[in-house]
C-alpha cells in the first residue's frame, strides 16, 4: 500500500513538474519573441523599412519551422501598398511605401477556417504616430504589438497539434496597422483563401501589460452571438473582463468585420508608455500573457461545440471618428467600466499638466458636452480649435471639480 501511495504521489509530482516546465517554456520562449522583435536591432518596424523586413523574415521562419503552408503571395509573404501621410489629419499624401503581411496556413482539410491576427510593425523612430516630444529614438513596441505577435506564434505552434484539428487555421502577421490598418485592409479584400469558409476572427494587438486586477478588455463581442457564452470561460482564469459591442475599432479585427466575419480585439490597456521609445521589453508582464494564451486556447477549444457561429452587425458601429484639432494631453483610461473618461496618464507640457489636471480625474463635462464615454469625450474635443477656451468638469475622488482651461 506504501509504496502504491509513493508512486501515486511521484507521479502526481511528476506530472505537475512537467506543466510547470512547459508553462515555464513558453514564457521564455515569449521572452524571447517580445526581446527580438522589440530590440533596437529592429529599429522599431516602421511599414516598408529594412527593420520590418527582418521582423517579416523573423515570423516567417517561425511558421516554417512549425511546419506552416505559405499562404501569401510571395511564399509567406503578400505586399501592398501604403500611401503614408505626415500625420493623422494631414490632406496630401507624403509618400507611397510597400508593406508586408506575413502569413502561414495550418490545412486540416476542414470547411471552417479560424483566422488569428496581430501586427507587428510599430513606429520606427517616431516620426509618424510618436507621442514623445523629446529627440527622435526607436521607438521598440515591446507591448505594441511584440506581445500580440508572440501570443500569435505560441498559438501557431499549438494548434499544429493533430488532436486540435476541428479547424483550419489561418495566422496573419499585418504591417501597415499603425498607418492605418493597411495589411489587414489589404488582406480582407484581397484574401488568399476562401473568407466565406471563416467561422471568426481573433485579433491580438497590446496584450503585454495585464494589471494586477486582470482586467481584460476584448472589443467587438457583438459581432455574433455566440461570444458571451463562450468568453465565460475566463472565470477559470480570473479575468475581469470589460467588453464592447462595436465591430468597428482601431485595431486590425476591423477589417474582418467588414468582411462580415465574426472579430474581437484583445486588449490589456493603453499607458503611459504607449508611442514613446518607454515601450521595452523590461515592462512586459509574461505571466499575463501565458494566461491571455491560456485563455484563447481555451476559448478555440469549446468553440468546436457551437454548430452555428453566427454574424451579426453590432449597434455601436459607426465609421466616422469625430475629427479634432485639439487635445487635453491625457492617456484615457480604456479599461474604465464607470461614466465619464478616466484619465491614466498626463503627458509633460501639454493642456492638462498646465491647467492642474491629474492622473485618477474623471472627465465628466467639456464645454457643454456631458461625458459619459469616449465617443463623448471625442466629441466633446471636436468642438474646440486651438486658442479656444472652455471649462472641464471632473470627477475627482468623491468631488466634482471645475478646471478653466485654453486649448494650446
Amino acid at each position: 500500500m506504501k509504496k502504491i501511495t509513493n508512486c501515486i504521489l511521484f507521479l502526481i509530482f511528476f506530472n505537475s513538474t512537467i506543466i510547470a516546465q512547459n508553462k515555464q517554456e513558453v514564457i521564455d520562449k515569449m521572452h524571447e519573441e517580445v526581446s527580438y522583435l522589440a530590440s533596437d536591432k529592429l529599429e522599431g518596424r516602421a511599414t516598408g523599412s529594412p527593420s520590418e523586413k527582418m521582423a517579416a523574415d523573423y515570423i516567417s521562419s517561425k511558421f516554417k519551422e512549425y511546419g506552416l503552408i505559405a499562404k501569401g503571395e510571395d511564399g509567406y509573404f503578400q505586399y501592398f501598398e501604403a500611401k503614408i501621410k505626415k500625420n493623422p489629419h494631414a490632406e496630401v499624401v507624403d509618400k507611397k511605401i510597400t508593406g508586408t503581411n506575413v502569413i502561414g496556413y495550418i490545412d486540416n482539410k476542414k470547411t471552417k477556417t479560424i483566422i488569428i491576427g496581430a501586427h507587428y510593425d510599430h513606429l520606427g523612430y517616431g516620426h509618424f504616430g510618436s507621442l514623445d516630444d523629446g529627440e527622435k529614438e526607436i521607438h521598440n513596441g515591446a507591448d505594441d504589438n511584440a506581445s500580440g505577435v508572440s501570443i500569435l506564434l505560441n498559438l501557431a505552434q499549438y494548434l499544429k497539434n493533430p488532436y486540435l484539428s476541428s479547424y483550419n487555421y489561418l495566422f496573419i502577421a499585418f504591417s501597415g496597422e499603425e498607418h492605418g490598418l493597411f495589411g489587414s485592409s489589404y488582406y480582407a479584400k484581397n484574401p488568399t483563401i476562401n473568407l466565406n469558409n471563416a467561422i471568426f476572427m481573433i485579433n491580438f494587438d497590446m496584450v503585454g501589460r495585464l494589471n494586477k486586477e486582470k482586467t481584460l478588455a476584448i472589443n467587438g463581442i457583438g459581432t455574433s452571438n455566440n461570444w458571451k457564452e463562450l468568453l465565460d470561460i475566463s472565470n477559470k482564469f480570473n479575468f475581469i473582463l470589460k467588453t464592447s459591442e462595436s465591430g468597428i475599432g482601431p485595431s486590425d479585427h476591423t477589417s474582418f468585420y467588414l468582411q462580415d466575419i465574426p472579430a474581437i480585439h484583445f486588449f490589456t490597456g493603453q499607458h503611459e508608455d504607449y508611442h514613446k521609445p518607454t515601450d521595452d521589453v523590461e515592462k512586459i508582464n509574461f505571466e499575463g500573457m501565458y494566461l491571455i494564451y491560456q485563455y484563447v486556447k481555451e476559448i478555440i477549444k469549446q468553440s468546436t461545440e457551437i454548430d452555428n457561429f453566427d454574424f451579426q452587425k453590432t449597434k455601436s458601429d459607426t465609421t466616422m471618428t469625430p475629427r479634432f484639432k485639439v487635445t487635453l494631453g491625457v492617456m484615457p483610461d480604456y479599461l474604465f467600466n464607470g461614466e465619464g473618461m478616466r484619465i491614466d496618464g498626463i503627458s509633460r507640457g501639454k493642456t492638462a499638466e498646465k491647467y492642474g489636471i491629474l492622473k485618477g480625474d474623471i472627465v465628466i463635462k467639456i464645454g457643454d458636452i456631458d461625458v459619459k464615454n469616449m465617443t463623448d469625450y471625442m466629441k466633446g474635443l471636436s468642438q474646440f480649435n486651438k486658442g479656444d477656451s472652455t471649462i472641464v468638469t471632473l470627477k475627482r475622488k468623491d468631488t466634482t471639480i471645475e478646471k478653466s482651461i485654453i486649448f494650446q
